[in-house]
């Protein structure tokens, strides 16, 4: 038998539209897909008839597939001659657990090649009207995950070090860890009235975007339940969010990626029956 390969795609941050053209042909080519919750189901539909599709998000406490059941699946797919998509909201490599999944096919001597996508950590902001550079306001910028793994024998992320940052700060999966975020920077130092920008469901009609100074940023979420989807902004480009909000949710509302459908019956639902966050959502 013919060995597969794997192709690890990274599927945008939820606008269809934003999907690069190699991960929609490589979709369209495909014998299995395996993919994530935070990814707009209507790109399943670019799939041919008899693909496999199977889910294997992760949401809080409830987990389709362990990681390592994830790695043995797709060597498994592989190893039965299948072309396999691997499909990840965003960019793989960014946050995404790509790299994980790379070395265990590497190990296993299953071919792959990695499909870069728009990540979420430039593409919510830029919904918001927020670039991430900006001449005379940051020349820099660091994507930092708001959700470590809690395995961990101690923290990777220094906020002593990211308080000092002249740049712009993007906290990625953030939704629960707003108030955590603005409570270790103020404590090391960011001055309290550093421009916070919280942009929720980034690129798509749900998006919502909440703007506040850093010691607002906890009670703002708390108050307005801030829900994950969620990227953090911290420095002074998330004032230009201000002026810059070219995106109208309501409008977006009228595309047709963009109409109702009932959670039983999206395409990752007709697929595997159940597991309805498999909508039009961002990471």
């Amino acid at each position: 038998m013919t060995a597969g390969r794997v192709y690890i795609v990274g599927a945008g941050p939820g606008d269809p539209e934003l999907l690069t053209l190699r991960a929609a042909r490589l979709l369209s080519q495909a014998g299995a897909i395996v993919h994530d919750r935070l990814l707009n189901a209507e790109i399943l539909e670019l799939r041919p008839p008899g693909c496999q599709v199977i889910y294997a998000g992760k949401s809080p406490g409830r987990h389709a597939l362990s990681q390592a059941g994830i790695n043995g699946l797709l060597i498994r797919l592989a190893r039965e001659g299948l072309e396999v998509v691997r499909l990840k909201g965003g960019d793989p490599f960014v946050f995404g657990r790509g790299g994980e999944e790379a070395e265990a096919l590497a190990r296993a001597g299953v071919p792959f090649e990695v499909v870069p996508g728009v990540s979420s950590a430039v593409a919510a902001p830029a919904f918001a009207g927020i670039p991430v550079t900006h001449r005379g306001l940051a020349a820099s910028v660091t994507f930092v995950t708001a959700h470590e793994d809690p395995a961990k024998e101690s923290a990777q992320v220094n906020y002593a070090h990211l308080a000092r940052s002249a740049g712009t700060l993007v906290f990625l999966m953030g939704a629960r860890s707003v108030g955590r975020i603005a409570r270790s920077l103020l404590a090391h130092g960011m001055a309290a009235g550093t421009p916070v920008a919280i942009v929720e469901n980034g690129s798509t009609p749900r998006q919502r975007t909440l703007r506040c100074r850093l010691d607002e940023a906890a009670r703002l979420a708390e108050r307005e339940e801030v829900a994950s989807p969620a990227t953090v902004v911290v420095g002074a480009v998330a004032a230009l969010a201000d002026t810059l909000d070219w995106f109208r949710p309501e409008a977006a509302q009228e595309l047709p990626w963009c109409q109702p459908v009932r959670d039983d019956d999206t395409p990752a639902a007709r697929a595997h029956g159940a597991w309805p966050e498999t909508q039009v959502r961002t990471p």
